[in-house]
C-alpha cells in the first residue's frame, strides 16, 4: 500500500493574478514559485490553458512552459492542459517537439477537449465545436506526429518526431478516463474543480487500462486544491481567497485572486457557500498534521500514483511556505 513518502507531489498553476497586481509581476511570481518547487524536489509543474479570463494569465501555455523550464533545472514542466480542439495537432507537435529539444526528457503534454473559455471566445479562436467529438482521432494524430519518424509521411512534425514528450489525457468526467485506459496513456483527473466524479473516473481508468508500448501499468494523477499553513486556523483564513474566487466564477466575474477575509458570511449567501463547498469538495486545508492525515486517507481510498495541487494563497511568502511545509510531510 502506497504511503505519502511513496507518492510524488506535483503542482498545477494558472498564473493567477492577485488583486492589485498585474500580469508581468504575476509571471515573475510564478517563476519564483516554480524555482522553489524545483529546489524542494517537487515532481512536475503544469500550466493550464485558459482564454479571455481576467485574472488568469496562462493563455499562452507553451510559452510559459518554456520559460519555467528555462528557469528550473530538473522539475518536469508541462500542460495541464493544452485544449486540443483549439489547436491543429501539427502545431502542438511542433511546439512541444521544440520544447523537448530545448529541455530533453522534461516536457509533459497534457491534453483536454474542453474549450478553456466561453462560446464567444471559442469562435475568436476559430474553434470548431465538432472537433471535441473528434478528440480521440486527434489524440491519435498527435501521437503519430510525436512518435517515430517516418520519411514516407507527407506531413511530419519537425521538430516533434522521435520526441520524448509524454502525452497525458486530462479529464473532469468519465470520457477521458475511458480513452486513456484504452490507449494505455497516463491520466490526470481534475479534482480541483470536479470532485464528484473523481472516485468513479479513477476506478474506471485503473480497471480498464490496456498496456501500450510506452506503458505497462496504469498511472493516474489526482489534482486537488491545497491550502497548507502552520495551523488549522491560519489555513482556514487563507482558504477564503480561493473561496472568493470560486464565488467570482459562479457569478461570471473576473477571477483575480483576492486577499483573505475573516469570514465569508458577509460576502456570500448560504446557498452560494454550499456551491463553493461543492466546487472545492476535495480541498485539503489545514496545518501540517491535519493535511498529512487527510492526504494519507486520500491515497488509502483512491487508486492514484501521484498527487497534484493547486495552491491559491494570496501572499507570495505564505504560498512558498506552504510548498515547503508540503514537502516536509514526506520526511
Amino acid at each position: 500500500m502506497a504511503t505519502l513518502t511513496d507518492i510524488p507531489f506535483s503542482l498545477l498553476d494558472l498564473a493567477s493574478v492577485p488583486s492589485g497586481s498585474n500580469i508581468s509581476a504575476t509571471l515573475q511570481r510564478m517563476l519564483r514559485y516554480a524555482q522553489h518547487a524545483d529546489q524542494l524536489g517537487v515532481n512536475r509543474f503544469w500550466l493550464a490553458e485558459h482564454h479571455n479570463m481576467d485574472g488568469i494569465a496562462s493563455s499562452a501555455t507553451a510559452v510559459l512552459i518554456g520559460q519555467v523550464a528555462a528557469h528550473t533545472e530538473r522539475i518536469r514542466v508541462g500542460s495541464g492542459g493544452i485544449m486540443l480542439p483549439n489547436h491543429a495537432p501539427l502545431i502542438v507537435a511542433e511546439q512541444f517537439g521544440t520544447l523537448d529539444c530545448l529541455f530533453p526528457g522534461r516536457i509533459d503534454l497534457g491534453l483536454g477537449r474542453a474549450p478553456g473559455t466561453d462560446p464567444i471566445t471559442s469562435r475568436a479562436l476559430r474553434r470548431d465545436d465538432m472537433r471535441a467529438e473528434r478528440f480521440p482521432e486527434e489524440v491519435a494524430e498527435l501521437q503519430a506526429l510525436l512518435g517515430p519518424a517516418n520519411a514516407e509521411k507527407r506531413v511530419r512534425a519537425y521538430p516533434g518526431a522521435d520526441s520524448q514528450v509524454d502525452i497525458w489525457l486530462l479529464g473532469s468526467s468519465l470520457f477521458s478516463a475511458q480513452l486513456a485506459a484504452q490507449r494505455g496513456l497516463p491520466y490526470a483527473f481534475a479534482g480541483h474543480f470536479a470532485p464528484k466524479l473523481a472516485r468513479e473516473a479513477l476506478a474506471l481508468y485503473q480497471q480498464n487500462f490496456q498496456p501500450s508500448p510506452g506503458m505497462k501499468e496504469p498511472y493516474a494523477i489526482l489534482c486537488l486544491p491545497l491550502i497548507l499553513a502552520d495551523s488549522d486556523d491560519e489555513a482556514q483564513y487563507l482558504s477564503t481567497s480561493s473561496q472568493q474566487r470560486v464565488l467570482s466564477l459562479l457569478k461570471g466575474q473576473p477571477l483575480y485572486l483576492p486577499p483573505p477575509v475573516e469570514s465569508m458570511t458577509a460576502i456570500c449567501s448560504p446557498m452560494e457557500q454550499l456551491q463553493i463547498d461543492a466546487f472545492l469538495g476535495l480541498a485539503v486545508t489545514g496545518g501540517p498534521a491535519t493535511v498529512q492525515s487527510k492526504l494519507a486517507r486520500l491515497i488509502d481510498s483512491l487508486p492514484v500514483q501521484e498527487l497534484m495541487f493547486t495552491n491559491d494563497i494570496y501572499d507570495e511568502q505564505q504560498r512558498l511556505h506552504a510548498l515547503s511545509l508540503l514537502q516536509q510531510l514526506k520526511s
